[in-house]
């Protein structure tokens, strides 16, 4: 077993834009940042930005995915259903009610020997969701996953910054990494938390540069003018963008040492 690992981090991938830059760029990354482990936040990654699909389950596997996180538009695509029940490549927030499909945790193993676990949990402040407490739910998993593994990144998916804060400093010595997702804005607050966790409220999203959050602005500053019912699109203008994390952690102990951003900006993507 190696003492370190290095794992990559993408934030919100939406719709075609979204893959396009990360197919193109990911193998560049990982040689050179020397990547063991790649996660990617994948429920915008259809192509209306709203869902994801087997067929991109496939798409990410391809590319050197290791595991999808998801959040409040996993259900947006009925076809995924079925996938998670045989499939722990791909997880929902573990604080979702029982009777929803799959699993909120995962644990993967390394081609270097390391086992890492990953959980996904939504938050609750300014979410539509009727879901439960995500800080219980995380101490509850971490139950079972720390009888696996030292090494554990939580992914959070949650509207408001205190409380993806809020649960970085609540896992605090107990995961590897507590990484922000949801609102696809890349903040600039990285850093190793005192017990020894990589914390960053929002990893941002991978889109259109010159949108809002990945769709089109036109749409959306009408609705906002308006307050009348609209669809959403995504940009498909150039450039996009490819936002994340790069978290090294130590192997045996579990702890953090190192927590860089990744953001890309490419004016030559092809669709």
């Amino acid at each position: 077993m190696q003492g370190k690992i290095r794992i990559l981090f993408i934030g919100d991938l939406v719709g075609e834009p979204g893959r396009a830059i990360f197919q193109k760029h990911i193998a560049t990354i990982r040689e050179k940042s020397a990547i063991d482990v790649v996660i990617v936040n994948g429920e915008n990654s259809a192509n209306d930005g709203r869902g994801i699909t087997p067929t991109i389950m496939e798409f990410f596997k391809e590319n050197g995915v290791d595991v999808v996180t998801t959040g409040n538009h996993v259900w947006a695509k009925k076809e995924i259903y079925p996938y998670f029940v045989d499939h722990k490549n791909l997880v929902r927030p573990a604080n979702f009610p029982a009777g929803c499909p799959g699993s909120g945790v995962t644990v993967i193993t390394t081609t270097s020997g390391v086992t890492i676990g990953v959980l996904n949990v939504q938050g609750r402040v300014f979410m539509r969701e009727l879901v439960n407490c995500p800080f219980k739910a995380a101490e509850s998993a971490l139950t079972y996953l720390q009888s696996r593994t030292n090494c554990i990144l939580v992914d959070i998916h949650a509207e408001t910054s205190s409380e993806k804060i809020g649960m970085g400093h609540f896992l605090d010595g107990k995961v590897s990494a507590v990484v922000g997702t949801h609102t696809h804005v890349q903040t600039a607050d990285e850093r190793i938390l005192p017990g020894g966790t990589a914390f960053i409220t929002d990893a941002g999203f991978g889109g259109a540069v010159n949108s809002m959050i990945g769709m089109q602005t036109n749409i959306i500053l009408k609705q906002m003018l308006t307050q009348m019912p609209a669809k959403y699109m995504v940009e498909l203008n150039l450039p996009y963008q490819l936002c994340g994390v790069i978290i090294t952690v130590d192997a045996q102990t579990g702890k953090a040492t190192a927590i860089e951003r990744l953001k890309i900006i490419d004016d030559m993507v092809q669709l």
